[in-house]
C-alpha cells in the first residue's frame, strides 16, 4: 500500500514492507516463486518448447507466478519483492535439479544457495521503509 502525506510542501512516498500486516502478500510471493521454478523447470524440459505438456505446465505456471508476484508488490517493494522471487525460485530450480540428478550437488554449491535463501529471509526481517521523499 502507498501513502501520499505532506512533509514540509513535499510529497512524501511510503510503502509498507512485510512486517504490518502483510503477511498473505509474502505468501502470495513465495508461492510465486515456486511458480517461478515450476515454469523454470518446465522450460528445461520442453525442449525448444517442442515437447506438448511441459509447455503447457510452462505457459500456465509463468502466467500465474508472475501475476503473483504483481499482486505482491501491491504491498511489498518492488526491489524487495523481486529479490526475493528471483532468489527463491532460483534456489528452488537448483534443488530440485540436483534432487533429480539434472545437476551435482556439492557442499560449495548447497552454501551458496543457503546464502540466496538468507538473503531473501534478511530482505523479510528488515524494519519497515522509512519514508522516501518523492522527487516534483
Amino acid at each position: 500500500m502507498t501513502e501520499n502525506t505532506m512533509n514540509s510542501g513535499n510529497t512524501v512516498n511510503t510503502r509498507k514492507n512485510g512486517n504490518s500486516g502483510n503477511g498473505i502478500f509474502w505468501i502470495i510471493l513465495l508461492a510465486s516463486a515456486l511458480l517461478e521454478a515450476v515454469w523454470a523447470t518446465a522450460l528445461g524440459l520442453s525442449n525448444g518448447f517442442t515437447q506438448l505438456m511441459p509447455t503447457v505446465v510452462f505457459a500456465i505456471t509463468v502466467v500465474l507466478s508472475m501475476l503473483g508476484l504483481g499482486i505482491a508488490v501491491k504491498r511489498i517493494p518492488l526491489g524487495t519483492a523481486y529479490a526475493v522471487w528471483v532468489g527463491i525460485g532460483a534456489a528452488l530450480t537448483v534443488g530440485w535439479a540436483m534432487i533429480t540428478g539434472v545437476e551435482s550437488a556439492s557442499p560449495l554449491k548447497l552454501l551458496f544457495i543457503a546464502g540466496i535463501v538468507g538473503c531473501a529471509v534478511g530482505l523479510k526481517a528488515l524494519p519497515a521503509d522509512k519514508p522516501v521523499a518523492k522527487p516534483e
